[in-house]
């Protein structure tokens, strides 16, 4: 049998597996029947417990429009910085998606039971600097227009309109942290700003310590670049740290430049003022369901205590009711967590402690109490408008990878069929823990990548980056070097399955979440999940045999409403499977 053929038969079987298994479950969970968000309430009056996030790269999804692949331009001068930075075989580099090609593929996402759709920044970023692109959205010179590789702000609007219009809701990723390279310093750059004075091309970080003792840089823009930043307040150094590079520790996590982005002083009243204004404006103008907010943990929590609330007021008085911001906080405890949902007034914050935890457990085949332990832990979450449910679940990013690239690189050297599973259980886990599940963009197509950072962020239409298309893609024969679209992937009709179970159900979105049983071993992990009218009982098996559920009897009555094997009943539960009973 050839590789391709056995890759076909993967999938296939995989596929077959899925649609029995739906089969034997209760009619909410057939596979065909999908979880279009058309069936749900209203956009505007909808809970953020209700939605099934994706989160996407724009310049990596689809190509709608190639007259604005080179971005800005080339005689614009007030925009001469964001122009250029194409090349479609760097992985670096901008590869033309854009709005339009969002706008173009809404169904492919609705039909797989998509609520709502989360952007990586948009705003106009500064082409080029450092050898690379900001094809990510994360340099941003201009606060007040789209990024011209994207669009224009008219075709946001577009997007937003045609994503409302199918009762899907849209997030910006934002950034008050820091704005693109503009700002050098005379001992690292010279006296122009234009090279490089120091080897190994960085400034180290200079601490609170040696300013205090008149041991600093001396900074500059250089000439030509003084007026860059959009609104004009951003053009004034003194509105920035100005103490080198972050080493990632202590202090400098706070106050250093990350590689070399201009570090925005939001202890200043001036830029809290500021950056409230900046993204009220942003609300008024696009009218977007929510923000996710990058970097938070290296800006100061009194910031958050007034940007937060302020933004969310605002957005209320815009009509805009169920307005919600979710921080990305990159730590894996509970602990550093919660202060940022208990003290920076933020309403979520992206579960990264989750994602370690289901990695401990299915890629490193720790035992299932580790899931207890963690959410054991949720009562630090809880306040007088919150709790745990709002989390935001997911199994990898554009930052650390994909979940299939950690099963991938595993010590255990996972088959591709063991990978499949696993990758389907972290997906279930996402779905039906407490939380609010996000898929990263690719990850439906069984993409892998070979690595963190620019090595997960591969293309969903053709792609031209070797190293992208050399990657084995799960379940399916294709490589990156095709169109990844196939709503019959297995990937692609589970989630699609997950999204109807998990609106089907409201207490999966809901309920409380109690733990039932655990092991110190790889195994069974038993949860409820209870709100006033449902009780559904969530059960994993992590372990590569068979498991009894004596335990189940104790639970009271429950019917078996899906199950994702077709060797499961309700006595027994398959290898590397789940289970739902409702309680009657």
């Amino acid at each position: 049998m050839t590789f391709i053929t056995k890759k076909i038969v993967t999938a296939l079987a995989y596929s077959a597996l899925l649609l029995s298994a739906s089969s034997l479950a209760h009619d909410h969970s057939d596979a065909v029947k999908q979880a279009k968000a058309a069936s749900l309430a209203p956009y505007a009056e909808r809970s953020f417990q209700d939605e099934v996030f994706y989160f996407v790269l724009p310049d990596r999804f689809y190509n709608g429009d190639k007259s604005n692949d080179l971005g800005a331009k080339a005689d614009d001068k007030k925009r001469a910085l964001s122009h250029g930075g194409l090349d479609v075989s760097h992985k670096g580099m901008y590869h033309g998606g854009d709005l339009a090609g969002l706008t173009k593929k809404l169904d492919y996402l609705d039909n797989m039971g998509i609520t709502a759709i989360w952007l990586t920044p948009i705003l106009r970023n500064q082409a080029v600097q450092t050898g690379s692109s900001g094809y990510h959205g994360y340099w941003i010179l201009d606060f007040t227009e789209i990024d011209p590789h994207l669009g224009s702000n008219a075709e946001l609007k577009y997007f937003i309109e045609q994503a409302h219009q199918r009762n899907m809701k849209v997030f910006f990723d934002i950034i008050t942290n820091h704005t693109a390279d503009v700002i050098k310093y005379e001992e690292c750059h010279g006296k122009d700003g234009l090279g490089w004075l120091v080897k190994g091309d960085s400034c180290p970080y200079k601490s609170l310590a040696q300013l205090a003792k008149g041991d600093s840089y001396t900074p500059l823009i250089p000439a030509g670049n003084e007026q860059l930043k959009t609104p004009a307040w951003l053009n004034d150094i003194d509105l920035y740290h100005n103490q080198g590079d972050s080493f990632w520790q202590g202090e400098s996590a706070l106050n250093g430049d990350f590689s070399g982005l201009d570090d925005i002083k939001t202890e200043d009243k001036r830029v809290v003022d500021g950056m409230i204004k900046i993204y009220q404006d942003i609300i008024d103008e696009f009218k977007p369901d929510g923000f996710r907010i990058d970097t938070v943990k290296h800006v100061n929590i009194e910031f958050w205590q007034q940007f937060s609330p302020a933004l969310m007021a605002h957005a209320k008085k815009q009509g805009i009711d169920n307005f919600l911001m979710f921080g990305e906080v990159y730590s894996f405890e509970p602990e550093a967590l919660s202060v940022f949902t208990r003290e920076a007034k933020l309403p979520s914050v992206l579960d990264f402690a989750l994602q370690s935890t289901i990695e401990k457990v299915l890629v490193k085949q720790q035992g299932t109490d580790e899931l207890a332990k963690l959410f054991a832990k949720d009562h630090l979450y809880t306040s007088e408008t919150n709790d745990a449910n709002q989390l935001v679940n997911f199994t990898g990013n554009h930052d650390m990878g994909r979940f299939a690239y950690s099963l991938h690189k595993s010590d255990f050297n996972y088959s591709e069929q063991a990978q499949i599973q696993r990758q389907s259980l972290a997906n279930a886990m996402i779905f039906f823990t407490r939380g609010v599940p996000v898929i990263y963009y690719g990850d439906e197509q069984g993409f892998v990548g070979d690595g963190g950072d620019q090595a997960s962020r591969q293309d969903m239409m053709p792609s031209k980056v070797a190293s992208y298309n050399d990657d084995d893609l799960l379940a399916t024969d294709k490589t990156t070097a095709d169109d990844n679209f196939d709503i019959n992937h297995p990937f692609y009709l589970e989630i699609a399955q997950y999204a109807q179970l998990y609106q089907d159900y409201p207490a999966l979105r809901f309920g409380q979440q109690q733990t039932l049983y655990a092991q110190d071993k790889p195994g069974i992990f038993a949860i409820s999940r209870q709100d006033k009218e449902q009780n559904v009982l969530v059960v994993f098996n992590t372990s590569t045999q068979m498991q009894k559920l004596d335990f189940i009897a104790a639970q009271g009555d429950f019917v078996l409403v899906h199950q994702s094997s077709d060797d499961s009943s309700k006595a027994a539960i398959a290898p590397l499977s789940f289970s739902l009973y409702l309680q009657q």
